[in-house]
């Protein structure tokens, strides 16, 4: 495609045919020529806002554009509405490349309820790849907003699911072959499958419905980098058991093969979260069907222990994440 804005014609029957999904709160969408959109929210309601790039990999990024952000607005405690997406393409992206992309992102955004509302796309030369930058909507009512800051010493920490699922999943299909000299196809399969593990919305509602002090999307900078972030924020210290913290074996090879620590992968689909009664809320989770466990206390101060077996060490701020050494 030529450089500059998206002509007209392509913007209605790729971009703009795509999104069928729409919510009772959107009073101006998306479409051609309009630069913004549209929302009303109740007395008791209030917005909530959330912003990411999806620069990682090209590779289902209409999918990934969602899911990050969704889970962003619901880390927050909040309920998604919509989205406003950024595209910015290479010269060399065919139509039916940006159509698919647009197919995955309205996929997601149906199957979460959530609209698109609008956007920008634009072919330049400044990226050599899709870059897509989006702004994700919610709302939540007043009073009930939930704070990466919420941490309080003696609370519980837990983590749902397991941690890596994303970028396990991102270098399974971005590096299928070399991993296929090594490893049966089973094991690749299921990695790249990590997917659909990728939403943390059912988990997000129920903490929110059972006690849950704050939450924290694991994302960039892995685990390691979620529990030094929510202890940052919050001014406490942590002490956690390493061995507890949940990885698949499917995650453990792939790092391995790639040399890389799991624990400073990105890990969407994975779920940080304080509450001062853990038992009671991995029950709860437990109850929704959702894996969960709990991995350690904050404590007063600034230390932040990672613990396993003897060994005590602290933990680090967050560094560039690891997928980055095998994608890139």
């Amino acid at each position: 495609m030529k450089v500059g804005k998206v002509p007209e014609a392509i913007l209605k029957r790729s971009v703009l045919k795509q999104i069928r999904t729409d919510r009772p709160e959107v009073l101006l969408g998306a479409a051609v020529g309009e630069d913004c959109a549209a929302l009303a929210l109740r007395e008791d309601e209030v917005f909530v806002l959330s912003t990411d790039p999806i620069t990682g990999t090209a590779r289902d990024i209409g999918n990934l554009a969602i899911q990050i952000t969704l889970n962003d607005l619901a880390s927050a405690g909040a309920e998604p509405i919509g989205v406003m997406l950024t595209f910015l393409l290479p010269e060399r992206l065919s139509e039916a490349k940006l159509r698919g992309m647009m197919e995955q992102a309205e996929r997601a955004a149906h199957a979460a309820n959530v609209q698109i509302m609008g956007g920008h796309t634009e072919v330049t030369r400044v990226v050599n790849q899709p870059v897509i930058s989006v702004v994700g909507v919610g709302k939540a009512k007043k009073g009930r907003l939930i704070s990466t800051a919420g941490v309080r010493p003696g609370m519980d920490m837990i983590i749902t699911k397991w941690i890596g699922l994303e970028g396990t999943s991102i270098i399974a299909k971005e590096r299928e072959e070399a991993l296929l000299a090594r490893y049966p196809k089973t094991l690749v399969d299921t990695a790249k499958g990590f997917d659909q593990y990728l939403s943390v919305l059912p988990e997000a509602k129920t903490a929110t419905e059972s006690g849950v002090a704050a939450m924290h999307d694991v994302t960039e900078g892995g685990i390691f980098g979620a529990l030094w972030e929510m202890a940052e924020s919050s001014g406490v210290g942590l002490e956690i058991d390493l061995k507890k913290i949940p990885i698949r074996q499917e995650t453990v090879e792939i790092c391995e093969f790639f040399d890389i620590n799991p624990y400073e992968l990105i890990s969407s689909g994975s779920m940080l979260m304080a509450a001062a009664d853990g038992n009671g809320l991995v029950r709860a989770l437990t109850a929704a069907g959702i894996p969960s466990v709990c991995v350690g206390k904050a404590t007063a101060g600034n230390d932040r222990l990672i613990v396993s077996g003897e060994e005590r060490r602290f933990l680090e701020p967050p560094k560039a994440d690891e997928l980055y050494k095998v994608v890139g």
